[in-house]
């Protein structure tokens, strides 16, 4: 570890908080259906998509409303996606004359862009045509990141309200969150990637002539627009299969540091639209500090355990850390650093192999997942997951003192513990029950390129990244066959959905109360005793779900490769 690596560390965090609060106020003020500095241009727009749509947008629906028109577009997603690809060899855009994409490939990669996962069975330069990859991805990394956001601020206006029966209307907050935040952002973000070298064309492949007169195709396309909204949206799907290790997705220092940047930026702004929205900015900062302690946490275990490297390559004089795996054009601490962020929100890019790192250093970005990407988290996911955490948070705090927990004036009573525990224990349901039976399956441990505990890893990587919706792979699981397409969707549908509609309930039931005014018994939820508790009761519950397959995978890898024994 180095001085200049915590620089880049520290200043990392510093930007992250400064964009928060900023960031925060102008999504505050378009979903309040405030006037922003973007009304005039498009604020005919929008008007015109309400007329053409039909939806009255000063009408408001009911939570149940609310989460059945979220369901219903996620079903117009998940077909016109699945038929996009089986009919890729007829449609145009198709330079390469790639053909259908094979029936269970087009089911998981279906459901993995309509749930934000983004895990990807396929190398995406060689399986999908320019017009998949713009009219079938990209598109729904718009729509499944609004998605996300819209879902957590109408879980916010659960707790600002009182005594209400709507939680806000789905196709208004949906249009308003892709016209003025995701659509303007990743414009400016496109063109500032192509200035740093990204490619952004519809024309065919390249030949090349090498050095030693081989002939190389060199794969490009409309790159920058889906890397632009992959990251800003935490969606992660890769044009290319290298994701962003290859130099046409990341090709600069620089466009490293702002996608690492992005991918944090709208999920840190909305604990900042949380406080704004509940009339109290500090509940925010709390929220915000929650998901730092633990992120600077994860970010220093594995900057340490990849600065510390393998002891047996060590003891043969061959010092440096652990660059198996990753760029040099970034190096460890970028590469680090990338792997916390992109495990720590749902989105999925990697810039270096999760594969080929230490046991410690590929376990960190493995607990991230685990916890429900709560630390900082995908764009709105992150919040609405950390919510639920912090329901339970208040209910300990309410049985260690005797009385009714509340939380922003509102009672947290057991219907809404109940349903905070349930979307949890989808996450051990999913993970655990499904690396279960990969690990005897005949056919499902054939997949695995590693023996011993490394190969545990891969699989139990593998349902942890789908059910988590984040996407990232761990590497050496040869992901595309039945089992594994198969299992890996209904992961991911379950781990999207099931902890959606048990949210949305939640919000539904808060926005019911009444609000009750603070009294000198009140747990303050502002301070360090209540970021304590929450991080507390996030690290407890992680720690007795998933602590004995982490034992049976990194942990008892890390101490193997100590004694010497390598996977």
């Amino acid at each position: 570890m180095t001085v200049i690596g915590w620089v880049q560390i520290a200043l990392y965090c510093a930007i992250l908080v400064a964009l928060a609060k900023p960031l925060g106020w102008f999504i505050t003020r378009v979903f309040n259906g405030e006037r922003t500095f973007l009304t005039p241009v498009l604020r005919p727009v929008e008007t015109s998509l309400y007329r053409l749509a039909g939806i009255d947008e000063t009408r408001e629906q009911h939570w149940l409303t609310y989460a059945t028109a979220m369901l219903v577009f996620h079903v117009a997603g998940f077909l016109f996606l699945y038929a996009l690809m089986r009919l890729q060899a007829a449609l145009p855009l198709n330079p390469m004359e790639m053909s259908a994409v094979a029936p269970d490939l087009s089911f998981n990669t279906a459901v993995s862009f309509i749930t934000n996962t983004n895990w990807q069975n396929y190398g995406g330069e060689s399986t999908m045509s320019y017009l998949v990859q713009m009219l079938g991805l990209t598109h729904q990394n718009f729509l499944s990141a609004a998605t996300g956001i819209v879902l957590a601020v109408a879980l916010i206006r659960g707790f600002a309200r009182a005594s209400a029966q709507t939680v806000g209307n789905f196709w208004v907050d949906l249009t308003r969150c892709t016209l003025y935040i995701l659509l303007p952002i990743c414009i400016i973000y496109a063109l500032f990637l192509v200035s740093q070298g990204m490619p952004q064309t519809l024309g065919p492949s390249v030949e090349a002539t090498t050095l030693e007169g081989a002939k190389q195709t060199i794969a490009v396309g409309p790159v920058a627009s889906q890397v632009a909204i992959k990251m800003l949206g935490t969606n992660g799907g890769g044009f290319f299969n290298a994701n962003a290790a290859h130099p046409f997705e990341n090709p600069t220092a620089l466009s490293n540091f702002m996608q690492i940047i992005s991918i944090f930026a709208i999920g840190a702004a909305m604990t900042n639209v949380f406080g704004r929205m509940v009339g109290d900015q500090r509940q925010g900062w709390a929220i915000l500090a929650v998901m730092g302690v633990l992120f600077v946490a994860g970010v220093a275990v594995t900057y340490w355990a990849e600065a510390r490297g393998n002891d047996a390559f060590t003891a043969l004089g061959l010092a440096g850390g652990n660059m198996e795996g990753k760029e040099v054009r970034f190096g460890i601490v970028a590469s680090a650093l990338f792997a916390v962020v992109t495990t720590a929100a749902s989105c999925g890019a990697v810039n270096a192999m999760h594969d080929s790192f230490t046991a410690l250093g590929g376990m960190i970005p493995m607990i991230n997942m685990q916890l429900g990407e709560i630390i900082v988290g995908g764009v709105g996911a992150g919040l609405y997951g950390m919510l639920l955490f912090v329901v339970l948070a208040m209910f300990v705090a309410g049985l260690m003192v005797g009385r009714t927990p509340e939380y922003i004036g509102k009672k947290i009573e057991a219907r809404e513990v109940k349903l905070a525990m349930l979307a949890i224990l989808v996450l051990p349901l999913m993970i655990l029950g499904w690396t279960a039976v990969a690990v005897v399956y005949p056919t499902a441990t054939a997949s695995m390129a590693n023996a011993g505990p490394h190969g545990f890893s891969e699989v139990l990587y593998a349902f942890t990244s789908q059910t988590a919706n984040n996407g990232s792979a761990f590497g050496g699981l040869t992901g595309n066959i039945l089992f594994y397409n198969l299992t890996g969707a209904i992961s991911m549908l379950v781990g999207r959905f099931w902890m959606i509609v048990p949210a949305m309930a939640i919000a539904g039931s808060l926005a019911a109360k009444k609000s009750v005014p603070a009294s000198a018994g009140t747990f303050p939820t502002d301070g360090g005793l209540f970021i304590g508790l929450v991080v507390g009761v996030i690290l407890i519950i992680g720690g007795l779900t998933f602590f004995p397959a982490l034992a049976l995978g990194p942990i008892v890898e890390h101490f193997a490769m100590t004694s010497g024994t390598l996977y």
